[in-house]
């Protein structure tokens, strides 16, 4: 995907200092350039002398105009000193973006009683207007350039917005229907395209066979550099060179598959009819895509690919995430749980350095390709989008790695705060046995992209909402 364009608007109005709106505006840029985000900032420079937002009607048209043709997927409206409110909401109007609303703390009023800015009324003002033309925005606390608040708020709006672009543009490859047995994986295809434009791209187990089969036959270098890094990073020798190479062939055929369709996540039935018809499983083909930024979601879960989705952009697409069982209390400690799968959590999370490349442990034939081993525990985000009854949320929760016995599969063993609350929400539901990991606390952008998405509703159970709100405003977490 490509990396998120963002629209800097600063703005200014006719009765303060133009002078001092305009060096905010050099200041502000100067200080969103340093927090070394790799964004795309597209600024007003070529629009007028001033490269500002004001208090002029064909000035806010050409501003709408020129972030249309450059695709923002976001836009920030800093105010340099009051700020033009109804220009602001014009344009946040028509673009349709999200918004982000701040303005750096005013000085003290100079000597002769003048102030020079007046920026946190302004920012009164264009909340309320933005109110007035419907449109969603983020506020960052009125606060100095430099103050940390101003780049927490700042990142955690960035991250929001690429999850909000990430979910826009949501398709899913399915390779095959759901196994028929797993009814909690159901899920209302019509409903999420009417309601968030979400397309899912269906294809058979048939097609993928046959593409992994020429994939197998033709060779060339993506197959040849897929075996060669199953070689390189994973203990082969329970299953042999022949699985190794038609391991990578799936996974070669099924990223082709997600590139040929535009599909930025794959759900698939992983089990049992492909291992019936390929004589393996796709357990490390899906580990080895989602290292690639392509999640791959087991047992056909829909709603867990956009989860995955969700939850890897707001990582910025510079972690992997992980697709997991919730499946067992840990022994010994009241809040801990078994986080496991049979085999498909990244290559590069696992503690391991040469994690083992099996056969699978659950069936007779012990057909091949389950990559097992303990991850790396650390802090984590746990997500879940889900719904039923035309209601859709998302779980979002924090958890910590912990020490746990050894069981076969990809496995992390986690504590939480209140693993009794955390019960009762996901069997209440909407939620299933899913969910999806990440080595970072990814929630507050999760909670703040929920802002530009109708329809869906944030569920944190750790921290709670107030907890979030209070640590955007500034506080730091318990």
């Amino acid at each position: 995907m490509r990396k998120l364009k963002l629209g800097y608007a600063p703005t200014r109005r006719f009765v303060f200092s133009a002078e001092d709106a305009f060096k905010y505006k050099v200041l502000i840029r100067e200080k969103m350039e340093s927090f070394g985000l790799d964004i795309d900032i597209v600024d007003l420079e070529r629009l007028n002398k001033e490269g500002l937002l004001y208090d002029d009607l064909y000035n806010a048209e050409e501003v709408i105009k020129h972030f249309q043709r450059e695709e923002v997927d976001a836009v920030f409206f800093p105010h340099c000193n009051f700020g033009t409110e109804d220009m602001v909401g014009r344009v946040a109007k028509a673009l349709g973006k999200p918004v982000l609303l701040w303005g750096p703390r005013d000085e003290a009023p100079l000597a002769d009683g003048m102030r020079l800015r007046d920026t946190q009324c302004g920012l009164f003002a264009t909340g309320k207007v933005l109110r007035r033309f419907g449109v969603p925005f983020t506020y960052i606390t009125n606060t100095r350039v430099d103050d940390p608040v101003f780049e927490r708020g700042f990142r955690n709006f960035v991250a929001a917005a690429n999850v909000v672009k990430a979910f826009r543009s949501l398709r899913i490859l399915q390779i095959a229907p759901r196994p028929a047995s797993f009814w909690t994986m159901m899920c209302n295809e019509g409903e999420l395209l009417e309601r968030f434009g979400i397309e899912i791209y269906p294809i058979t187990l048939e097609d993928i066979k046959n593409a992994a089969k020429r994939t197998e036959a033709k060779g060339g270098a993506e197959l040849e550099a897929a075996v060669a890094y199953i070689k390189e990073h994973l203990d082969y020798a329970e299953v042999g060179e022949e699985a190794v190479t038609k391991i990578a062939a799936l996974k070669v055929a099924m990223k082709q598959y997600a590139e040929k369709t535009a599909s930025t996540a794959i759900a698939i039935q992983c089990w049992s009819s492909l291992q019936d018809a390929m004589g393996i499983m796709p357990c490390l083909a899906n580990a080895l895509l989602t290292d690639e930024q392509i999640p791959v979601t087991c047992e056909t879960d829909i709603h867990g690919a956009i989860t995955s989705i969700m939850v890897q952009a707001a990582s910025m697409n510079t972690k992997p995430t992980f697709f997991a069982d919730l499946t067992i209390r840990h022994p010994d400690n009241p809040n801990g749980e078994l986080l496991f799968h049979c085999g498909n959590f990244p290559v590069s999370l696992s503690v391991e350095e040469k994690p083992q490349l099996r056969k699978h442990f659950l069936f007779d034939d012990h057909s091949p390709g389950t990559h097992e081993g303990e991850i790396r525990g650390g802090e984590m985000t746990l997500a879940r989008f889900d719904g039923d009854h035309g209601e859709y949320s998302i779980f979002l929760g924090r958890a910590k790695g912990i020490e746990g016995p050894y069981t076969r599969g990809s496995y992390v063993w986690v504590e939480v705060n209140d693993w009794p609350l955390w019960e009762e929400k996901l069997v209440k539901g909407p939620y299933v046995h899913h969910s999806v990991g990440i080595h970072e606390n990814v929630i507050p952008a999760l909670y703040e992209a929920c802002n530009y998405i109708p329809g869906l509703k944030p569920d944190p159970v750790d921290p709670t909402e107030s907890e979030i709100q209070a640590w955007l405003r500034g506080t730091d977490w318990k």
